[in-house]
């Protein structure tokens, strides 16, 4: 059982020990069966405490703030990756990567993502940028600013989690993003009938009627 205090005390060294090892979790077209993306998830595999699973150091760092550094880490390491696949000149996929609220809000936010992006000299389309519902509570102008200044640049940007909370149609209605994510735990309790298909239809719907001129 690893504390709270532990955790905070082993976080630093561990980024510059580079203990936080990037995984990619393929996304596949229900239709065409072909893959059309990743999404990249930080794991942390520390060298004597062994793998230490997210749910219990992301709340942590997410509360005393390290999060911020642990995402720009993430970060550069799928540019570091996209830029290897390239010089190989292998097939891409745009990876999307997880930006948590503290992270959106700094005021350089933008400014610093561009700057890594260009230092691997990565094409906007190959990078998708992902934040959840509940980064965004409360903060609807904010968070439009940011992914208008994001979507001048060319970022696609995601919505995670979509449904988990209580603000949906809200976002929906107010913030402009280009992808929607829907939370596996909104059709969970459906799978018995087709309650939550027909609600999962309408929020497509809903979402194509907004995206029209």
């Amino acid at each position: 059982m690893l504390t709270e205090h532990e955790i905070e005390s082993m976080m630093t060294t561990s980024l510059s020990g580079s203990h936080y090892v990037v995984h990619f979790q393929p996304q596949y077209s229900h239709s065409t069966k072909m893959l059309i993306g990743a999404e990249a998830l930080v794991r942390w595999q520390h060298p004597e405490r062994g793998l230490i699973s997210p749910g219990l150091f992301i709340p942590i760092f997410e509360k005393n703030g390290f999060i911020t550094k642990l995402d720009f880490y993430v970060f550069r390491k799928v540019c570091a990756f996209l830029r290897s696949c390239i010089d190989k000149k292998l097939p891409l996929v745009p990876i999307a990567v997880n930006f948590s609220r503290h992270d959106i809000f700094e005021p350089n936010f933008v400014e610093r993502l561009e700057a890594i992006r260009l230092e691997y000299d990565i094409p906007v389309r190959c990078i998708r940028l992902e934040i959840t519902e509940s980064a965004i509570a409360g903060e609807t102008a904010r968070i439009n600013t940011v992914i208008e200044k994001l979507h001048d640049h060319g970022y696609i940007v995601e919505m995670d989690d979509f449904g988990s909370g209580y603000s949906s149609l809200n976002v929906l209605k107010d913030i402009d993003l280009d992808i929607l994510k829907i939370d596996m735990k909104f059709l969970s309790k459906e799978v018995h009938s087709n309650r939550g298909g027909m609600i999962l239809s309408s929020v497509i719907r809903m979402a194509r009627w907004l995206q029209m001129p």
